[in-house]
């Protein structure tokens, strides 16, 4: 690693840039050492996917100056930047559903044979060999939007790896990721950083950044606040940096008592038509009483999204096995019939299965409880205004109001609003899949807060997480899964981080 080199690849002169008023950037200077892993921290709305999308050519209007290697620069747009050597891997994902994981990759830079045809059996090498390098066996020939967010994560990266990049920007990269695959991803930054590539890495996760940066870059509100050597801070000191404040230790409220028995299921299976594992889901069984949260365990592909949508009405295929809500069998077709007899779910995709991206927040936030607002089948504005202003205010909402178009919002701010969404439905079962997926350490301590909060008021609450510490902290009782199967549960007192790997790797 180059780290002597007089002038820095990346700097950014007084960067500012403003968003319907909003100030995004504030001033921002910052340079980047060729060939270093420079971690870009703040909370949600601080302003890092702002600076990274300038630097990438994505926006391209903006107050201030970058300079590319020395020479101040203003890219036309994403391929200027990709020319200049410059690529990104969003926290959103970018793919055209539609078209298969090696079309992706290629989009717009398509091989072509010497008669000028599409050579499809180049780019399936190119792209099995690519995704060789993550350790991945996903087929060139798989639909983008049959891919679990996990595989679509990977299709990012190595779509970002076939454009030879020297600077390589990594928004949340691991965010949607199981342990096994953070691994690989690690490997593959290393082997990248051997051959001179320069990373930004933006992350919410103090043990990722404390494992691979060189220099830590603080953004608050917008402005920049410090870079500092990793070895000379702690992670404590970073979030102090990053929040303006200490944050206290989330903990599990041993306070909770939980009451009746709220959802029961026996048996539930999901199939799987033409797979070789033939279920989905196979014989799950389990109970969620008042007031209670009940976390759910197990690696990607286990099960924990499938499950979820089964309680939802959401499911692929019919489903077997029973459902009782309130002890009443319930078969729900739909989501509709879900969210009408108290059933909510926040999505673990946001961006493709949570938002509304045209709309406004407040468009967001109430569009279904708009029967609450409505007379004769007229809308009330005031009303429906009204319930999304003291609900964003409930959730600590930072936006520029509940008429700002719900994309000007982080990525924070967004699951904050469809999080929202649900509550103004007033269930009695909240379906939470991964839902501080993205979401910076203040912001998670707020959740967990709103998560305590509702099961006082008697909500049973079902939660999925990638990161076990979060299940461990919040839960009352975790439910392993493995392939499909129960292989584990676990309560709060009981469970360990080995315990729950152990359930989740079962093969028998």
């Amino acid at each position: 690693m180059n780290t002597t080199a007089e002038v820095p690849i990346i700097a950014t002169r007084n960067i500012t840039k403003r968003f319907a008023g909003v100030v995004a950037l504030d001033d921002v200077s910052l340079d980047i050492k060729e060939g270093e892993l420079h971690a870009i921290v703040g909370e949600n709305g601080a302003g890092k996917s702002t600076l990274m999308k300038i630097l990438s050519g994505v926006l391209t209007e903006f107050d201030g100056d970058f300079l590319l290697r020395g020479q101040s620069v203003r890219l036309s747009g994403t391929r200027a930047a990709e020319r200049a050597g410059v690529s990104i891997i969003h926290q959103e994902l970018n793919l055209v559903e539609q078209l298969s994981a090696a079309a992706n990759i290629f989009l717009g830079r398509e091989l072509r044979t010497r008669f000028g045809l599409l050579d499809n059996a180049a780019m399936k090498r190119a792209v099995t060999e690519l995704l060789g390098q993550l350790e991945c066996h996903i087929s060139p020939d798989t639909q983008a939007g049959t891919l679990r967010v996990g595989d679509q994560q990977l299709v990012e990266i190595a779509k970002a790896l076939s454009l030879r990049a020297t600077i390589l920007i990594m928004d949340e990269p691991t965010s949607a990721l199981t342990k096994g695959e953070v691994e690989r991803l690690f490997r593959v930054i290393e082997r990248l950083r051997q051959r001179g590539v320069t990373i930004l890495y933006i992350s919410h996760k103090m043990d990722e950044i404390f494992r691979l940066a060189d220099r830590i870059t603080v953004l608050r509100d917008g402005r920049h606040v410090e870079t500092v050597h990793r070895s000379d801070t702690t992670p404590r000191r970073v979030t102090h940096a990053m929040v303006g404040r200490e944050i206290e230790e989330a903990q599990h409220h041993d306070s909770r008592i939980p009451g009746d028995v709220l959802l029961e299921v026996r048996n539930l299976s999901l199939a799987w038509p033409g797979h070789a594992r033939k279920w989905r889901l196979e014989n799950i069984s389990l109970t969620l009483q008042r007031g209670e949260i009940l976390g759910i365990a197990g690696l990607m592909g286990a099960g924990r999204t499938e499950l979820l949508e089964c309680l939802f009405g959401a499911a692929t295929e019919p489903i077997r096995g029973e459902i009782l809500l309130r002890g009443r069998p319930m078969a729900f077709r739909h989501p509709a019939e879900a969210r009408a007899a108290g059933v909510a779910m926040v999505t673990e995709d946001r961006k493709r299965l949570g938002l509304f991206s045209q709309l406004k927040v407040r468009e967001n936030m109430t569009i279904c409880t708009l029967e609450d607002a409505a007379r004769f089948g007229i809308v009330r504005h005031a009303i429906e205004a009204k319930s999304a202003s003291e609900c964003a205010t409930r959730l600590s909402l930072r936006s520029a109001g509940i008429e700002a178009p719900i994309m000007s919002l982080s990525g924070g701010n967004q699951q904050k609003a469809i999080i929202g969404r649900w509550l103004l439905t007033r269930p009695d079962v909240l379906l939470l899949d991964d839902p501080t997926r993205g979401i910076d350490v203040g912001a998670k301590a707020e959740l967990y807060r709103l998560m305590h909060q509702l099961c006082r008021q008697g909500i049973g609450i079902i939660v999925t997480s990638s990161e076990l510490p979060e299940l461990l902290t919040v839960s009352d009782r975790i439910l392993v899964l493995c392939e499909g199967r129960q292989t584990g549960e676990f309560a709060r007192h009981e469970a360990t981080e080995q315990l729950i790997m152990e359930a989740a790797i079962q093969r028998n």
